[in-house]
């Protein structure tokens, strides 16, 4: 691997001691990888640049682009630790042969990410629920302008400081006239495209005093799929509700290390799809104790308010909740606070 330093780093830039806005500061350091003539290339990690590219380039006409987020952290003895890195991996994979990409190999992605971490480890913060994001991502890079799969593509894998994504309860609007997915869709992956068709019906929604959406099945729009970014969670007498991870729901890694850590604490889950009628007669009986989101991202972050049929429902707020017991769970693995029983922790340094 071809590794080019940096000759002055930019970290100074950061007041460490401040907030830090997602995605404003970018580490030293890229990786980057070229697949060219059916093969990848050598992997080369190199000063944090901008690329240029041809107007041609298909991924701007046909939306061969996909993505991943994922996070590193430090422990108080300043050791760096991934989270789950291989579930990435394999999900990032995923996405790749659903939009007829290559497959990206073990040992660039594994590889390419220690050494870049290795490289920029100073700008993962130390402060307790803080990290560096993470994000690698796959775009085609081809030309003639054609309606046809690329075939040449690049693997980049960039990395920001951060600390959470939202920092209070959200209020949040079900959505019954536009959609995410649909069956046979790929609202299983982290396509780019996916995003960008949200940011319009999500941007009418904070117009409305929202802060996100609820979305519902492209078909009916009668039953609860995910929201926003986020897979969703609600929990009702007792029992933690969320929707299946089939074609139309992305199968969040955050998504599936709540519901193991549910089930060794004895938290009864199930993994089925909620109607918008059911929430609304839960919440007309009060008998829904929290619901939340839950991502890279964000981790976990609760709801305040459900907006349904323009009829608003407030969410109890209590002091000790079960989205606060499962966020701090999962940080305390990350930061290395916690026994890791399920070998979640991936160790850099």
């Amino acid at each position: 691997m071809h590794i080019d330093k940096c000759k002055i780093s930019s970290i100074d830039k950061i007041n460490w001691e401040r907030d830090i806005p997602f995605g404003k500061y970018f580490s030293d350091h890229i990786l980057y990888c070229e697949y060219k003539n059916d093969n990848w290339n050598e992997p080369i990690i190199k000063p944090f640049s901008h690329f240029s590219f041809s107007p041609i380039t298909l991924v701007f006409h046909y939306g061969q682009a996909i993505f991943e987020g994922m996070k590193a952290f430090k422990d108080k003895e300043k050791h760096v630790f991934l989270f789950r890195p291989l579930e990435n991996f394999h999900r990032l994979n995923i996405s790749a042969k659903r939009l007829e990409m290559p497959t990206i190999p073990y040992n660039i992605f594994f590889e390419g990410l220690i050494n870049l971490l290795k490289l920029d480890k100073n700008w993962i913060p130390m402060k307790y629920g803080y990290s560096l994001y993470i994000r690698p991502f796959v775009i085609a890079t081809d030309g003639p302008l054609s309606a046809k799969p690329s075939s040449n593509y690049m693997f980049l894998v960039i990395c920001t400081p951060v600390n959470n994504y939202y920092s209070r309860p959200l209020k949040v609007k079900i959505e019954q006239k536009y959609s995410r997915s649909s069956n046979g869709g790929i609202g299983f992956i982290k396509a780019a495209g996916n995003y960008a068709a949200s940011f319009f019906p999500t941007q009418k929604a904070k117009e409305e005093g929202y802060d996100q959406i609820l979305w519902t099945d492209s078909a009916t729009h009668s039953i609860i799929e995910e929201s926003g970014t986020m897979n969703v969670f609600f929990y009702i007498k007792n029992c933690l509700i969320t929707a299946p991870a089939d074609d139309k729901i992305l199968n969040g890694i955050t998504r599936q290390s709540i519901i193991d850590i549910a089930k060794i604490n004895n938290i009864k889950v199930e993994e089925r799809y909620l109607t918008v009628e059911e929430l609304k007669y839960y919440l007309k009986k009060q008998l829904v104790n929290e619901i939340f989101g839950s991502g890279t991202a964000v981790i976990i972050n609760p709801f305040k308010l459900i907006s349904i049929q323009n009829m608003n429902y407030i969410l109890p707020s209590k002091k000790k909740i079960i989205s606060y017991f499962f966020k701090k769970y999962i940080l305390d693995i990350q930061h290395n606070v916690s026994n890791d029983p399920y070998n979640w922790r991936f160790q850099i340094t």
